[in-house]
């Protein structure tokens, strides 16, 4: 593929112009932005839906502008929904998706003795909230063994949650710290046979891939709108499934937009996801959300999916080949996030000599995954996370500038 090539790769169907998309992207001119799984670059659209949105709260006040937007508003649920194949009542937007993974978690009505099952590979935010469980309500914290390639070993996940009836599964789809592509719609099947709840973080791999919640079977899924998504920051989202409406579960500090105060001493949460949202928003967040969503639509999520990973590839294999550099990803399909390590540096002063070639970067240490980091026995890395917009010359520059640091 040659740089800014519009096709995405053998077979494609939708094809990327890719200058384009970079002429839609002003930072793109300034930095080569390898941050993606951290934050994405905003586009114009998604800059203008939320500047426009602060000069009519400017204008007219806070609570007339989002009045006057209410339809637009109502643009993000409907724009989330058709992203990851739902419906726009099973929609909650959150200010984060740790927000929206916590108080999904506060719904559940854990008892002393109930099983959390996850991965070795769940997100660390995640895997403290289970260890805070253990702690205050004596939940038992389980994790399912790895397969000999690297991500979780579904058949063995699937017997442990037979042999243990866990009260939650959690799984996250792209962990943070590699480039690892975990089978969460296999293990949403077992959940589904066995009528077990299910708790997905997609943080990275919504604006990445195509995420489709019925394919994947959960009855919970989170998400940020900052990364792959090129969203905002302080924006996410939490589906939630019919099935779990429908038990009745609500989080447990549910507010006035959540619930009707119906008499002195009772409350009604409401029928829809609605439940799990907040009263006050950031409206211009919640407008460059819809904008954000609507963008990769159209863009194309299948083309994407194809460009950003291939991208990732040859960047991965461009590494790989360098003395001194160790890539880290592992697994039988890997995504748009590349870590290593480099012999002869400490974190920092790396991350800053990267940062001064204007090559953006983040560091991961070995407290953000203490099982994969200590089974890789490294204490850390820097990730590097392409997008549909870098290109190949990108690529290649970013391994001429690790080469050079390496030696």
């Amino acid at each position: 593929m040659k740089e800014h090539d519009s096709a995405t790769g053998p077979g494609t169907e939708s094809l990327l112009d890719v200058l384009a998309l970079r002429a839609d992207t002003p930072g793109s001119e300034k930095v080569v932005h390898f941050n993606n799984a951290g934050c994405g670059l905003l586009a114009k659209p998604v800059l203008k839906t939320m500047l426009d949105h602060l000069n009519l709260e400017a204008g007219i006040g806070g609570y007339e502008a989002a009045a006057a937007q209410a339809d637009e508003v109502a643009g993000f649920y409907r724009e989330i929904a058709a992203l990851i194949n739902a419906r726009p009542r099973n929609i909650a937007f959150a200010a984060s998706a740790t927000h929206a993974y916590s108080t999904a978690l506060s719904s559940i009505r854990f008892e002393p003795g109930d099983v959390v099952l996850t991965t070795r590979n769940d997100f660390i935010s995640n895997q403290i909230a289970f260890l805070s469980l253990r702690k205050r309500f004596g939940v038992e914290v389980v994790h399912a063994p790895d397969a000999p390639e690297g991500g979780v070993d579904v058949d063995a996940m699937a017997a442990l949650m037979r042999a243990r009836r866990p009260k939650l599964v959690a799984a996250t789809h792209i962990p943070t710290n590699s480039g690892l592509v975990q089978p969460v719609a296999g293990i949403g099947r077992h959940c589904r046979e066995l009528e077990l709840l299910y708790l997905v973080d997609a943080c990275q791999s919504v604006g990445q891939y195509p995420v489709d919640v019925e394919e994947i079977g959960a009855d919970l899924l989170t998400s940020t709108c900052r990364k792959f998504l090129r969203g905002p920051r302080g924006s996410g989202f939490l589906f939630v499934s019919d099935r779990f409406l429908e038990a009745g579960h609500e989080p447990l500090f549910i507010d006035m937009h959540g619930a009707r105060w119906n008499a002195p001493g009772e409350y009604e949460a409401a029928a829809s996801a609605a439940r799990f949202e907040e009263w006050e928003f950031p409206y211009a967040a919640v407008l460059g959300c819809a904008a954000a969503a609507k963008y990769a639509r159209e863009v194309g999520l299948e083309a994407i999916s194809r460009r950003t990973p291939a991208l990732a590839a040859r960047l991965r294999e461009g590494l790989g080949d360098l003395s001194g550099v160790q890539v880290l990803d592992r697994g039988p399909e890997l995504g748009a996030l590349v870590t290593f390590s480099i012999k002869g540096w400490e974190a920092v002063p790396f991350k800053e000599a990267m940062d001064a070639r204007r090559i953006n970067s983040a560091l991961s240490y070995r407290e953000f995954a203490q099982f994969d980091f200590g089974d890789k026995d490294v204490h850390w890395c820097l990730r590097l996370s392409p997008h549909y917009y870098n290109t190949e010359r990108e690529v290649d520059d970013v391994v001429a500038a690790v080469a050079e640091l390496a030696g």
